[in-house]
């Protein structure tokens, strides 16, 4: 009898019971119901992860996925309550209705933090709130309808601990005078004077645990929703930060234009308030302490080319890792149309294996494989050594191996971009599950930081990973930061170095989860690895890395550095097929070694099939390889 992939029961899970809230009573997302979707949402992720920080008690079923338009939430709970899995024979109930929910988990709460809709980073500061004093954010609305109404001024009646708008229902924050209850000089922006007075009352005084943080978008989702996927106000992301009492921000990264939320704040100053946040988080933990932040750039509401701003998304999205990696932050990086997740908070509590490790190839598997064979010189005293083959037949002039027409190119996909738990948790349903999965090899570079709120997806695709799947780190390690500006000096903060903490971090990552190679390491707008930071990745990733700038491939110490070809974002296969085949072809025309890598995002197994099979009918002598023998291979070749 087959182990059931979920298999992994704690002694307790027979014995609680799970709520569920299904949310029926919600109407179809439109510009009259906004309010009403944002605050369900809003309030029912905060209980959650207030009620979920010791246990598994709440699980919402909400999070669509806009590929196959099944519920993923469903997905994933019918796979843990699977006979013999985690939570099988679990006692359930069924709540579709906010006001029960609250009232039925009441006891789990000191109360309400009250939010302002006129200054909507004041909803992220209630959820920083949140988290950190158990109280539940509710948008200030008096109408009969509103949640506000329901649950403060009727039903559970919870009483209002903090406000962050005055009594009569004026702006608390209004960009003058001094920050309230402070004698801090305001900024001149009441969006930024909420985050600094949040610095000021939370993260100086260590009530946040700021190891976490969650850039998330505010309540400016409202009037710009139309603009991605409805489920992308990423509400049902914030149970996890909220439960592990994390501080919440959304905040431009550029300092040549106000943003295009806040357009009378002077140029710079959400920058300037991202710096100030980011260091009161780097004095508060250990230096020996990375920062795991959830989220990414709001680039379809805010802030770029896509919302009426000048930077376009993929330099935002680069100067904002720049920036977080200065004060040592990684982002658990949840963009725009999978970016949506539930129940992390829930999920945190599934028991993990102590490793999960992976084989790496040896010279006589691949000697075996025929890829290799001993040669002693006929220069020299005899040595033997070891060198790739063509077609089966060693050629080599001077121990070199000779470029002809019929020599042998090594290909590999990264089979990517898996750095966020939430497109994994989105997409392992017609991805991971794909039935071509396993006929060729695959590298799937997928984050091990996803663990800690997608712990189930990694225990699941481990287990049931095929012969010819094989898992190395996503970029740019355990976690996305631009290792860089990790390195001394250091452009921004001007701390002292941040390597022997991201390497205290990947290597424990890394061993956990049998990973060796970094699959990709995008430098974006920091500087390259120099040899400390080269020398830091040998130590967690000695066999392999691969950073986007540079051409051909080198050795550094014994670790074999290739550089990235190119994207293939085709979703045509013979397309791709084509393209890639003519950069190999160009590549090799240009003297570079025989080894190709690739970047794909979010292609099914059946995709990469339908490519190679074509790749192959091209040029045979193009040959895709598993992650360990592309590799290893890599690293006989560079050694000649």
């Amino acid at each position: 009898m087959l182990k059931n992939p979920m298999q992994n029961m704690s002694s307790n899970a027979k014995t609680q019971s799970v709520t569920l809230f299904n949310p029926e009573d919600l109407v179809s997302l439109s510009s009259n119901t906004v309010n009403n979707y944002w605050d369900h949402f809003h309030t029912a992720s905060a209980l959650q992860g207030i009620v979920n920080r010791d246990a598994p008690l709440i699980y919402i079923k909400y999070v669509i996925n806009e590929s196959t338009n099944k519920n993923v939430d469903d997905y994933w709970f019918a796979k843990l309550t699977e006979t013999n899995a985690w939570l099988d024979n679990i006692n359930t109930d069924s709540i579709t209705d906010i006001v029960k929910l609250v009232t039925k988990f009441k006891t789990y709460l000191n109360g309400a933090v009250v939010y302002d809709p006129n200054v909507p980073a004041t909803s992220n500061v209630a959820s920083t709130i949140a988290g950190v004093e158990d109280l539940l954010p509710i948008r200030y609305d008096t109408s009969p309808n509103s949640l506000y109404t329901r649950l403060i001024i009727e039903g559970p009646q919870l009483p209002v601990i903090k406000a962050l708008i005055k009594a009569d229902g004026s702006s608390l924050f209004t960009g003058h005078d001094n920050i309230p209850g402070t004698n801090i000089s305001s900024s001149g922006s009441a969006k930024c004077d909420a985050y600094l007075w949040m610095k000021h009352f939370y993260i100086d005084t260590g009530f946040c645990n700021t190891e976490w943080a969650a850039y998330y978008v505010d309540y400016f989702w409202k009037d710009t929703w139309q603009e991605s996927v409805p489920n992308h106000h990423c509400l049902t992301n914030h149970d996890f930060f909220i439960s592990n009492k994390a501080f919440f921000f959304d905040l431009h990264v550029w300092d040549d234009e106000a943003p295009n939320d806040d357009l009378s704040q002077s140029p710079g100053t959400d920058l300037n308030t991202l710096k100030a946040l980011l260091l009161s988080a780097y004095n508060q933990r250990p230096t020996t302490k990375m920062m795991h932040i959830g989220g990414f750039v709001p680039w379809a509401y805010k802030y770029t080319t896509e919302s009426n701003c000048s930077h376009d998304p993929v330099s935002s999205e680069w100067e904002y890792g720049k920036i977080i990696s200065a004060y040592n932050g990684f982002m658990d990086a949840d963009a725009i149309g999978f970016g949506a997740m539930a129940n992390a908070s829930f999920y945190k509590h599934y028991p993990l294996e102590k490793e999960y490790p992976q084989k790496w190839i040896s010279e006589n598997e691949l000697e075996n494989r025929g890829y290799i064979c001993d040669v002693e010189s006929q220069i020299t005293s005899p040595v033997a050594t070891r060198h790739p083959l063509q077609r089966g037949i060693f050629q080599t002039t001077n121990y070199q191996l000779r470029t002809t027409s019929s020599e042998r190119q090594f290909l590999i996909f990264y089979v990517g971009d898996y750095d966020c738990a939430a497109w994994l948790y989105q997409r392992s349903m017609d991805i991971w599950d794909d039935p071509n999965r396993g006929k060729i090899p695959m590298m799937w570079a997928i984050s091990p930081i996803i663990a800690a709120r997608a712990p189930m997806v990694m225990d699941y695709i481990r287990k049931t990973a095929a012969k010819n799947d094989y898992f190395v780190a996503a970029d740019n390690g355990a976690g996305y930061c631009e290792p860089g500006m990790l390195q001394t000096p250091r452009e921004i903060s001007n701390l002292p170095s941040g390597l022997p903490a991201w390497e205290k971090h990947c290597a424990e990552y890394y061993k956990k989860w049998g990973l060796t190679v970094t699959g990709f390491i995008i430098p974006g707008n920091g500087p390259l690895l120099n040899k400390d930071g080269l020398d830091t990745y040998e130590k967690f990733s000695p066999n392999g890395i691969v950073p986007l700038i540079g051409d051909g491939a080198k050795l550094h110490n014994n670790m074999p550095v290739i550089y990235a070809a190119r994207d293939i974002q085709f979703d045509d296969p013979i397309e791709a097929a084509r393209v890639t085949v003519e950069n190999v072809h160009s590549r090799t025309g240009q003297g570079l070694p025989p080894f190709h890598w690739y970047r794909n995002i979010l292609k099914t197994p059946t995709w990469y099939l339908e490519v190679y099979q074509e790749i192959q009918r091209l040029d045979s002598n193009i040959e895709l390889l598993d992650a360990p023998s592309f590799f290893e291979l890599l690293r006989i070749y560079l050694k000649k």
